[in-house]
């Protein structure tokens, strides 16, 4: 259970919960023992009557009634007791399966761009759900099966032992047998488990995906092949989950048996002993047949509860990994920082480390505060990279990127990110409102100011034609909408956010050159003092910029204003050229 013991800090968080679990348990038992021990008495009271003819029978008569209402009552209040267990260790068990969730969910947002490149978000999201609640398990039922066992065990043997010895250690004679079935079967238990949720990982990242990607399902005319897919996976966990089903399905009947073995020991032995006088009364043989019974739900539940242990501790294991994931970009700095904006990149090289590819290979450039800086260059040149450094989704490994003179890893994360406005290359919208998509860029926005940053991105109109407007909800990752359209969303999210730094990154790739050129209009009046870096192909994108650079290779090639570049033999010369010409042709 070393997995299981980074859960200790949880249990020290709820201690008073859990210690008043633990006392309402012990009273609860004890309450528990008056029945069998009232029943003893009222047997013994019958036997009396035969034996003795000068007892009278009211007198019989009346105890039986008084301990017939006593059973009822030490039976309500023992009923009351466990239902009070239930409500506080359970509960309990809620708390910590809250804030479990929330540690989890508040490391996977530290976590670095890496971290996401290496790992499935249906393998993500299993992990925060299933594995959760199979470690809520552990800390609910699990353990207060546990306490409500040991207590009973140690109150009825305790009171077995004070009765008659003997008789006590004939009846549990099978309780080694149980010991031992319960480590090997448990043993089993945890490796089948373990086997389980990796393949529900699987499922889960399967399925993602497959509903991420319907329409390419659907338009390539996959759905039988997918399908196909998803039936043998579908199958693989049933045949796992069955494994782990028929080792668990072991327990009850082991259990049942031995309590049944344990209770003909008790008739058998108990008779005997009863004979040769050894004890008293029919009465206690009586008396210990209801102590074996109250001891079969908790021996019973031994399987149930190793059961959820094992699964418990390999579900803990699977978030622990993640848990014990540093994030490769971390807050270095405690104190606030002032961002203006003026960027440098000193000798920055950058190698992606799952594809080992060098996107940037010694650059160097600076932006000023209130500057326009385009980067254009083929695909796979380094342009995008150069935004995700700025941004710290990465650290350069040689070089530095300034920010006000300051390297960039010294300089607060949450301010620097703060003062960045970005739109990212592939437009990533929420499946929430219009309106909420924008103000993501900034909660406390008025609704004039959500339209004004519409009216900035060209995109007001688009949004004023449909039927409840900016009301209207998105499909997963803005489906509902064009690719230009959820591009425009972008931009307004960003530009409402008013920030210091903007970013674009090659986000008017999918609207017309007309819209392009509204939105490049409008933005030359916002951004006069902001610091902007603007990634394009487009010649029509960089034009206005006080500087362009040219990457190639993750090498600067070029660089200048556009009127400069456009006079020199190279890239941006060629590619102002063609894309002149395209335009005339439309």
């Amino acid at each position: 259970m070393k997995e299981l013991q980074y859960l200790n800090k949880y249990f020290i968080k709820y201690k008073f919960q859990f210690l008043l679990g633990i006392l309402i348990t012990v009273a609860a038992q004890i309450f528990s023992l008056f029945a069998p021990e009232l029943i003893r008495e009222s047997i013994q009271s019958i036997e009396k009557f035969f034996k003795q003819d000068n007892v009278p029978a009211e007198v019989i008569k009346t105890q039986l009634i008084n301990n017939m209402w006593l059973i009822i009552a030490t039976t309500l209040i023992a009923g009351v007791l466990t239902f009070l267990m239930r409500q506080t260790l359970i509960v309990m068990s809620r708390h910590i399966e809250f804030d479990l969730k929330n540690e989890i969910f508040r490391h996977y947002e530290r976590l670095s761009q890496n971290f996401y490149k290496r790992n499935r978000t249906g393998d993500l999201m299993n992990r925060i759900s299933e594995d959760v609640n199979k470690v809520r398990q552990y800390v609910g039922p699990a353990i207060m099966y546990s306490l409500n066992t040991i207590v009973r065990f140690v109150v009825v043997i305790t009171h077995m032992l004070i009765i008659s010895k003997e008789l006590t250690l004939y009846t549990l004679l099978p309780l080694p047998v149980l010991a031992f079935s319960i480590f090997k079967i448990s043993t089993e238990i945890n490796r089948r488990s373990t086997l389980y949720q990796q393949n529900l990982s699987k499922l889960s990242t399967f399925t993602q995906e497959m509903f991420s990607g319907i329409r390419v399902i659907k338009a390539y005319a996959l759905e039988k092949q997918k399908q196909d897919d998803f039936t043998t996976l579908s199958r693989d966990s049933v045949a796992k989950n069955m494994s782990l089903a028929r080792v668990n399905a072991l327990f009850g009947p082991l259990m049942i048996l031995l309590i049944g073995i344990s209770n003909l020991v008790v008739v058998y032995v108990g008779g005997m002993m009863y004979v040769n006088g050894s004890i008293d009364s029919l009465g206690v043989i009586a008396q210990f047949i209801l102590y074996i019974n109250m001891l079969t739900w908790p021996v019973a539940s031994l399987g149930w509860i190793s059961s959820m242990v094992q699964e418990a501790e390999a579900s803990q294991a699977r978030i622990n990994e993640f848990l014990k994931t540093d994030p490769e970009i971390k807050n270095t700095a405690e104190t606030h920082t002032a961002v203006l904006g003026h960027i440098e990149f000193d000798h920055v090289t950058f190698t992606y480390e799952d594809t080992n590819i060098t996107a940037l290979k010694n650059i160097s450039f600076k932006v000023k505060k209130g500057e326009t800086l385009a980067i254009l260059g083929r695909t796979g040149s380094g342009k995008s990279t150069v935004l995700s450094l700025i941004s710290r989704l990465y650290d350069a490994e040689e070089g530095a990127v300034l920010i006000d003179g300051e390297d960039v890893r010294k300089v607060n994360l949450n301010d620097l990110r703060n003062s960045i406005g970005f739109v990212p290359q592939d437009a990533f919208l929420f499946s929430d409102t219009i309106k909420n998509n924008i103000k993501f860029g900034n909660e406390e926005a008025t609704d004039a100011e959500v339209t004004e940053a519409a009216k900035k991105a060209a995109v007001h109109d688009n949004i004023t034609a449909f039927n409840k407007q900016y009301e209207t909800i998105l499909g997963e990752r803005g489906i509902t909408l064009s690719g230009g359209q959820k591009q425009r969303v972008s931009i307004a999210r960003a530009l409402i956010k008013d920030a210091p730094v903007l970013l674009l990154d090659d986000c008017l790739s999918a609207v017309d050159t007309e819209t392009e050129e509204a939105i490049l209009n409008n933005l030359l009046e916002f951004c006069r003092d902001k610091t902007t870096i603007i990634v394009s192909h487009r010649v029509s994108s960089a034009k206005n910029a006080d500087r362009i650079i040219i990457l190639d290779e993750g090498e600067i090639i070029q660089q200048g204003t556009h009127n400069q570049l456009v006079n020199e033999a190279g890239y941006y010369k060629e590619l102002y050229l063609k894309q002149l010409s395209e335009k005339e042709l439309l």
